[in-house]
Formats: structure tokens, sequence, C-alpha cells
């Protein structure tokens, strides 16, 4: 017989597959359409009777990734206009005190979806973890800045989906004080903006970042992308302007406006510091102590530029030039490239610059991140994903370690990235870890401290590394950039 639970708002019947209770497509919001449009989120409606919860709730309004990503990120697009919903794997609602983990999905807050197969929740209900994914407003519509709308929109959703949590997992046979929150890419930094916002009280006790970093921009700075997407409508930079764009129209301005990759910069879409949600920039708030109690585990892969680098070719068309200029913007200085270069003989201008990039914009203040929360009463993890995928020459890219935390290497969507090959022990030991820690609070190897432990999970297997590259980080922190 299928699963039947009583949320806040109504009954929802599940299905039970390969032993676990699965319920998608749960309003944990109302549609944020009409009146609800480019405001902040509001519960739902209540509804009689059960509501079928047996297939994916509607997807944010998006566009497709660009190629050639879109050949090896699938993104669902499921038509509809409530997609403020969650799904929920429970290896028992009728049981209690289950631990909780909720997935953020990334996608440069404007590609992505809980629907992606990848983020299936079976191997985590096995395990004895519910599992959430959810859905949140991409793109203009969660992170626009307009003077007639509040900002964050996105965020808030996120909040408002955690809320839900709170009040219903018990109904799944969930613990609503053992949550762990943990994301991916724009899933992460969300988190981070979680934990620095005071909206978050209460609503999470650990936190997992998978190659995202605490950022935030002033209100003024994320304007600017908000103008030139009203630039290409010919409209009022104004959300009543824009509530009045037909919403194909709408995603094509934002098309044509927004580019760019996370490690390669461009126009895009940030979390804003509003004095509200965010009353203070991500990192200075974590970096200066907040969510101190709040257990955190969180790491990069190795190679995460290749994942836009190799794919397009850019990897190759980067000249010496190219390169000069490049560090002349980010500001990085030759003596700290040259660390670099001399630890990768034969390197060409284009590994040197993805290297680079990668440990400018995430590794390092991930690392300077773990460093301030040594004294913070909660420990803190390190990890660093490096098995290689043969795909196209990906290594160990951006996304990567997905497949291998939710166990779920089989799924077509997995592998368009790992190819057939990923190793099916590696997946089995970084999925354990992350249950372990949303369990207990210890994924399995040291706590971050003056010898800098981080859990490398490469060709070898599992290995505990201390200082991995110490000589390049170093390389930033004495001379600065």
């Amino acid at each position: 017989m299928d699963p039947i639970v009583t949320t806040e708002h109504g009954r929802v019947r599940g299905r039970t597959q390969d032993g676990v209770a699965v319920f998608r497509g749960i309003p944990y919001a109302a549609a944020p359409v009409g009146p609800h449009r480019f405001r902040p989120p509001v519960a739902p409606a209540p509804w009689d009777g059960v509501r079928e919860a047996d297939v994916f709730g509607p997807t944010a309004p998006k566009n497709p990734y660009p190629p050639p990503l879109d050949r090896l990120l699938p993104d669902p697009e499921v038509a509809g206009d409530g997609c403020l919903n969650l799904n929920v794997w429970t290896p028992d609602p009728g049981g209690a005190g289950l631990p909780v983990m909720v997935w953020i999905h990334g996608g440069s807050l404007r590609y992505g979806s809980s629907a992606v197969e990848t983020y299936d929740g079976g191997a985590f209900a096995r395990d004895g973890v519910v599992l959430v994914s959810v859905n949140y407003r991409l793109g203009i519509e969660g992170f626009g800045v307009f003077p007639d709308a509040p900002v964050n929109l996105g965020l808030r959703d996120q909040l408002a989906a955690l809320a839900w949590v709170r009040r219903n997992v018990a109904a799944f046979g969930g613990d609503p004080e053992l949550v762990t929150v943990f994301g991916e890419s724009a899933g992460a930094f969300s988190i981070a903006g979680m934990l620095a916002s005071p909206r978050s009280a209460g609503l999470l006790r650990r936190a997992v970042l998978q190659s995202g970093v605490p950022s935030a921009v002033s209100p003024a700075r994320a304007r600017r992308t908000t103008r030139r997407v009203a630039a290409r409508l010919g409209v009022p930079a104004t959300a009543a302007a824009f509530a009045a764009v037909d919403r194909a129209r709408l995603l094509r301005a934002q098309a044509a406006a927004v580019g760019g990759s996370p490690l390669g910069g461009g126009v895009g879409f940030d979390l804003v510091v509003d004095g509200e949600v965010l009353p203070e920039d991500p990192a200075r708030a974590l970096a200066e102590g907040r969510a101190g109690e709040v257990e955190l585990l969180l790491g990069t892969t190795t190679d995460e530029y290749r994942l836009w680098f190799v794919p397009s070719g850019l990897i190759e068309r980067i000249t010496p030039l190219a390169l000069r200029l490049a560090m002349v913007r980010f500001g990085i200085r030759g003596r700290t490239a040259a660390v670099y270069r001399a630890n990768r003989p034969g390197a060409g201008p284009g590994e040197i610059l993805g290297v680079l990039a990668t440990d400018l914009l995430l590794r390092v203040p991930l690392n300077r991140l773990a460093d301030a929360r040594r004294a913070a009463p909660a420990a803190t993890y390190f990890y660093e994903f490096g098995w290689p995928s043969p795909v196209q020459g990906l290594g160990a890219c951006h996304g990567m370690e997905i497949g291998f935390v939710f166990d779920t290497l089989r799924t077509p969507a997995t592998l368009r990235l790992t190819g057939p090959g990923a190793p099916v022990g590696l997946a089995d030991a970084m999925h354990r870890a992350w249950v372990d820690f949303a369990v207990t609070g210890d994924p399995g190897w040291p706590a971050w401290d003056g010898s800098r432990p981080v859990m490398t999970y490469g060709p070898r297997g599992p290995v505990v590394v201390r200082a991995p590259r110490d000589d390049e980080r170093r390389a930033w922190e004495r001379r600065g950039r």
C-alpha cells in the first residue's frame, strides 16, 4: 500500500520504491504567480482529501544550460506555476527520530532543480536518513534587485522550505532537531547565506558546503544585472514592469544579458546584503563567529575549473598573454603564479590559469573559513574530491563529486560526467561519510586544526592528507594575491 502522510496543509500520498517511501512535488509555499510574484514566499492554500505526491513538481522558470554544458549537465524542466515544492525520501514514514538531510541544488542561481536524477535520495533513505530536496526561484525572479520588491527571494524560499521541514518532517519519521543542510556550488553559498542569516536560527544543526564559499554583494552591485535585463526588455527596472512581461520573453532577455561562469567571471546573480535576511556579508559574519555552534563540512574538487575550461576548448585558447592579463584583472602576483608553475612542469597557460582561479575563488577562501572557525565550539571538517573522470578530460571537475555523495553512479545523469567506470567503493565511502556527519557530526576523519587534515577522495581511495599543496596556499597568504 502506498504511504500517506499528514502535513500541516493536508494529506499527501507517496510511492514505495526500492523499499523506501518517496513523496514528490509537495508545495511548501504558494505558487509565485499573480500577487505572489516578486514577493516573499507565503504558505500554500490547504487542500482537502489526499494529494498525490508521485511525480516531481514544477521547476522554477529557467533557461537550459548553454552548449557544451547542456550535454554534460541534464536539467529537467517540469511545467507549471507551483515551483516552490520539495521532495522527501524516508525509510519509515511511521518512524521517529531519524536524521534529516536537506539538499539545495546548484546552478549559478539560474539553472537546476531537484528533479535531476543524480539527486535521487533513495540511497540516503536506505541508510536511515530522511532526505529532502528543494526547488526555489531562480534567475531574475529569485535574485533580481528592484526598488519595489524585496531582495533575496530565492534565499527566502530556501529558508521557507527549511521552516517547513522544521514543522513537518516528524510526520515523515524525521527529527526536526537533527537537520543537516547540504548543497553544491550556488547551493553551497546559499547555505552560507543561511548560516549568516538570523532567520535560520533553530532550523539546522549541521551544514555541508560543496564547492561554494560565503559570498554576497551590495544591492547597488546586484542591481546592475537587473538593469541589463531591463535594457534588453526595454522596460523600467522595476518588479511591476517585469511582472507584466511574458515569462518566455523575460527568460530570453535574461539569457542574452547574463553569462559567464563562476570561475571565469561575467554578469550573474548573487546573494545581497540587505540588512534584513542578510544583515552583513556572510564571509565576514562566519569568519567572526556566526553559526559557530553549527558543525561544518566543506571542501572542493581538485580540478574545479575543468568543467568550464575543457569542454569549451577554452583551456587551449588561453595564451601566455591572456594568462598575464587575467592575473592583472584578479590581482594575482607573479610570485604566486610561479609556485604553481614550478609544481606543474609542462603545464600550459590555460591549466595554470584554471588552478589559480580554483584556488583564488574556492580553495583558499574555504581554508580561511576553516582557520577562522578553529576556536568555534563546533568542529569543522575539510575534504577534497580528486577522482579524475576520463570523460572529455574533465578530471575531478566542478560537480563531479555529487553522484558519489548521493551514491547514484548508475543513473544516466551521473554517467554523463563520470562515464561507466567510476569506482563504486569510492562512492560508498563518500556517501557513508556524509551520512555519518548527519547522524553524529563526525564524517570519520580528524577535525580541522593546525595540521590542516583533508580527507581526499581520489584514485587511491579515501586518504587523509595533512596540508595538501600547502606551498601554494601559503603563496597567497604570504603575499596576498
